[in-house]
């Protein structure tokens, strides 16, 4: 069966969100009305980006608002930062991981196997991001209390031989 951006698919992602992020950060994560991001650039101000192999071949970013990400590390880490630093950049990568290994794992349930790379982490909104090339960004987004984060996939539509 080929990958279809349908409510199968993203549910995965909304639990991972939702989950990472309430037992991680102590941060509820409300989803909002999935998009394609056409512009292909990254929509907030720290952006963490993992390659995906396996059932298909695609990546899957997080990118996040600068006071929301400030919020979820000093709640992780019981800090009390307030730029985007190495630490931020470091738990933007982590973050990544946790919710795309997540996603992963539920994805597995239904019979789509993947594995993933490590995560690319870079800074600025707007930046041009390193998704699959010609493949369609879906892009989820999410509104905490101290600002919005988006989580965007990135798959090519033709399944790859098990």
């Amino acid at each position: 069966m080929p990958i279809r951006y349908d409510v199968e698919f993203i549910n995965p992602f909304l639990e991972a969100v939702i989950g990472v992020l309430g037992t991680m950060a102590q941060v509820q994560a409300r989803p909002g009305k999935p998009y394609l991001n056409k512009r292909r650039t990254a929509p907030l101000d720290v952006t963490g980006i993992i390659g995906i192999d396996g059932h298909c071949q695609g990546t899957i970013a997080l990118s996040l608002s600068k006071n929301a990400i400030l919020k979820i590390v000093n709640n992780m880490l019981a800090e009390s930062l307030t730029e985007i630093d190495e630490d931020i950049r470091d738990a933007v990568g982590e973050l990544t991981n946790m919710i795309a290994g997540q996603a992963r794992a539920s994805l597995a349930n239904l019979g789509l196997k993947f594995s993933a790379s490590t995560p690319l982490v870079s800074v600025g909104q707007g930046q041009k991001t390193t998704h699959a090339p010609g493949a369609p960004i879906l892009a989820i987004p999410f509104e905490t209390d101290d600002g919005p984060l988006v989580v965007e996939v990135a798959l090519d539509q033709d399944e790859k031989a098990a």
